[in-house]
């Protein structure tokens, strides 16, 4: 065999990921363009005002440690459940529960997070997740619907509890300068993206690492394979749920001095107001897409010409997502969040454009590009979105409000779910949904202060 020089192997490897597929050879220069933009947006910590680096630090560690184990757990449900022997029919039941307890729990839990704690929200968080993850090594299908329920209300409290408690350290604790909230979101986003690209093959060598398999013959209770994940994710949780407890402050949203319910407060302040109403809208259309694009990309992909390596893709559209997340941070200060929100709505609206043509022609590598750019709107979306939220949502029922934003798009996951559409037929849907979106962005942000509801969270 030759001996090859440092160049000549370089180009060998380079030749050799090329060669095996057209997912493959994406990876090194999505990969450069990635990490490019990422040193781009590293913060310069000297610039920071005082104790900014210290609240940036306590407040990532934990939200990167439970969005990991968010992801560690995600590519592994329906997999274990199929380990399990479950029929497609149960396994849909349970995912069904799953988003069917998200969506209840949307309507109440922010108010009792707004009324008793946000730091206790994140702590439950913590502690129901724990409690799904335990429930995965029984091959029971009521201790797994219990899992999927617990799982459930946690979710809600993961997008809504995390954001609000910043929102509210940042700008009424220690009034720190409004500015500095996009490049936080830009933080935060960008290494959710990061973590979901480590996550997956760290829970690929954990699933490979021990036999699945049950703990005596006759036992329901199950070890090893699959279940490997869920057990990191419950110790990563446990390493969060110590950083929350000993470093995090309290805060509240609707406190004693305030009289009413919150939640019938947050429907009211929804309605009431225009700039919040069309921001529920919008919210709700984008993230309903997101979610049926998660069902529905797997499908898109497969033919019976190529199927696509799936760890592969998903790392891909994560970079993606990171790209997305960069240039937000990067633009933030010339382009105003608004800009950015109709930005993404424009951008969605051509990717499922292209998705929808491409299935009817039979293109699985031009619908993978367009799944690439409706990723880079998902990292756009998340710092624009939670930058408005921030500026628009009153501070005493933050999380209330944030949660109400979720229960359409809970529930038209659970129609997803209920019914049979066609992946195109549901791309389509994504289209309107992202028309939608464009039109409640139009003046969102009124000239008239006074239609903004009062308390709207910013730094007194």
């Amino acid at each position: 065999m030759p001996v090859l020089s440092h160049g000549s192997l370089l180009t060998f490897l380079i030749e050799h990921v090329a060669a095996r597929s057209f997912y493959h050879s994406a990876t090194l220069p999505l990969a450069l363009l990635t990490g490019a933009l990422a040193l781009c947006t590293l913060p310069s910590w000297g610039a920071w005002p005082k104790g900014f680096s210290r609240f940036v630090v306590i407040y990532l560690s934990a939200w990167t440690l439970c969005v990991a184990s968010d992801w560690l757990q995600g590519p592994y449900v329906y997999a274990l459940y199929e380990a399990y022997g479950f029929s497609p029919h149960q396994i849909a039941q349970l995912f069904l529960a799953g988003f069917g307890a998200a969506m209840f729990c949307s309507s109440f839990v922010g108010g009792l997070a707004d009324r008793y704690g946000r730091k206790r929200g994140c702590i439950a968080y913590c502690l129901l997740c724990i409690v799904s993850c335990a429930t995965k090594h029984w091959k029971s299908y009521w201790i797994l619907m219990v899992g999927r329920i617990t799982g459930g209300f946690a979710q809600s409290l993961l997008f809504s509890c995390f954001e609000c408690w910043m929102v509210s350290e940042h700008e009424v604790r220690n009034q720190f300068c409004s500015s500095l909230l996009p490049s936080m979101f830009g933080m935060k986003f960008s290494l959710m993206y990061l973590v979901a690209i480590c996550s997956g093959f760290v829970a690929q060598c954990g699933a490979d690492s021990a036999r699945f398999a049950p703990l005596s013959e006759d036992s329901l209770f199950h070890l090893g394979g699959n279940l490997v994940p869920f057990d990191m994710a419950a110790c990563v949780l446990v390493v969060a749920l110590v950083i929350i407890s000993m470093l995090w402050e309290e805060n509240f949203g609707h406190t004693a001095q305030v009289e009413g319910v919150p939640l019938w407060e947050g429907l009211i302040s929804i309605c009431r107001s225009k700039p919040l109403l069309k921001l529920g809208v919008a919210t709700a259309c984008f993230e309903s897409a997101m979610y049926s694009f998660v069902f529905n990309w797997t499908p898109a992909l497969e033919s019976e010409d190529e199927m696509p390596p799936h760890g592969v893709a998903f790392a891909l559209m994560m970079m993606a997502c990171m790209c997305g997340a960069s240039v937000s941070t990067l633009i933030s200060d010339r382009v105003s969040a608004l800009r950015r929100l109709q930005l993404v709505a424009a951008m969605g609206f051509g990717a499922f454009a292209v998705a929808v043509a491409a299935l009817r022609r039979g293109g699985g590598h031009v619908c993978f590009c367009s799944f690439l750019l409706f990723e880079f709107c998902v990292g756009i979306y998340f710092p624009a979105a939670g930058t408005l939220k921030s500026k628009l949502v009153p501070e005493r029922i933050r999380v209330t409000v944030y949660n109400m934003y979720r229960v359409p798009m809970n529930a038209a996951v659970v129609s997803l779910l209920l019914t049979n559409l066609s992946t195109s037929l549901c791309f389509r849907v994504c289209c309107a949904l992202m028309g939608i979106l464009f039109l409640a962005t139009l003046g969102l942000l009124p000239d008239d202060p006074e239609s903004v509801p009062e308390d709207s969270g910013k730094a007194k």
